[in-house]
């Protein structure tokens, strides 16, 4: 079986209609199989080749092996069999590791790692990638921002509180109620990403018992090949950093929400206070022009806002390690992940659509 997966989208259904509308294929494709697959070989070759540094394999038995792994071929499909006995993936992965190397080899594949060691480790680096590319595409939307805000910021705007006309402001004082948050959110990611991008290095029970006393060394040896902190211990049960992930990502897709309520109230008929390119079509009323891109961005922060509570649950990794606890993450964290680069790309071409804002940006009398 090819390991290319369908990307999902935060329903976790693969592909079709509702992953292009609130999916985000970059990030999808950076969590599917086939890349959880290629992270935990790395982890696996990074572990063979740190065994060969510490002394505990012959330095030409760590290379050959971690070469070993790289160029095993992995059946796909048994490794979905077997994790429904397992539980999870590493289990068979290991196995189909050591089939593939010479038996000489096969002391240094997996040695001393746990399950979770692999699987932490492996989703650490997603994240590190798609935590650059949120980078990005904030600095890109803070950019369009900007430009808009130098487009329309003078025009006259009607403030509104509590959903009733208030008081004469600018439009550029409501763009910068949208661009605010987004330095502080990219101040929060600097602050949350050394605590986050850490290597997970327990062994069976988290306490690197089974190295000897050469653990750290080998946790600091692949800390450094997989370019990852070494946090000095194991956090099996810790999940503080992930949580707090998700909490960025909810704050994130919040502010992003509130943005795109703003334009979806603004742009109603009878308001008309912005003006949009565009627009979804009704299959029974030929008039409208729906501010498809405006709503998502509401569903997508709420989406957010109610998995977060249960990636607090499993916060709750009962003794050394939780099989209930991590499955509830898998469950979660992806799809908070894609609905967040989905909401930063819907963000950026909402912004991009706007063609003028203020009073009568729509044209004509208010309500035609």
């Amino acid at each position: 079986m090819s390991e290319a997966a369908a990307p999902e989208g935060p329903d976790g259904r693969g592909g079709g209609w509702l992953s292009a509308v609130t999916g985000d294929a970059e990030v999808a494709a950076r969590l599917a199989e086939p890349r959880q697959i290629e992270d935990m070989r790395r982890v696996e070759a990074a572990h063979a080749r740190a065994l060969g540094v510490a002394g505990r394999v012959p330095p030409t038995v760590a290379q050959a092996a971690a070469e070993a792994i790289a160029a095993a071929e992995i059946d796909t499909d048994r490794l979905a069999r077997e994790a429904v006995a397992d539980g999870m993936p590493v289990p068979s992965l290991v196995r189909q590791l050591r089939a593939a190397a010479p038996e000489a080899l096969r002391g240094a594949v997996h040695e001393g790692l746990t399950s979770q060691d692999v699987m932490d480790s492996a989703l650490v680096l997603a994240l590190r990638d798609i935590l650059a590319l949120f980078e990005d595409r904030l600095s890109g939307l803070e950019a369009a921002l900007a430009a808009l805000e130098g487009r329309h910021g003078a025009a006259p705007l009607m403030a509104r509180t509590r959903m009733q006309a208030a008081l004469p402001v600018t439009v550029g004082h409501r763009i910068g109620q949208w661009r605010r948050p987004l330095a502080g959110h990219r101040a929060r990611l600097a602050q949350l990403r050394p605590r986050l991008l850490v290597l997970q290095l327990g062994g069976p029970v988290g306490t690197r018992g089974g190295f000897g006393e050469q653990g750290d060394a080998i946790a600091r040896e692949m800390a450094a090949e997989l370019d990852l902190a070494e946090p000095g211990a194991a956090w099996h049960s810790d999940r503080s950093a992930l949580a707090e992930l998700g909490g960025w990502l909810s704050l994130l897709t919040g502010s992003l929400g509130k943005m795109g309520h703003d334009i979806a109230l603004m742009s109603q008929q009878g308001v008309g206070t912005v003006r949009l390119s565009g627009g979804g079509t009704s299959s029974a009323m030929g008039h409208k022009a729906n501010p498809v891109a405006a709503e998502i961005l509401v569903t997508l922060a709420r989406f957010c806002s109610v998995q977060l509570a249960g990636l607090h649950l499993a916060l709750d990794h009962e003794q050394e390690r939780s099989g209930a606890a991590w499955t509830l993450e898998w469950l979660i964290l992806p799809g908070m992940l894609e609905a967040a680069g989905a909401a930063l790309g819907h963000a950026s071409r909402l912004v991009g659509a706007v063609e003028a804002m203020g009073e009568g940006a729509a044209g004509g009398a208010a309500g035609s």
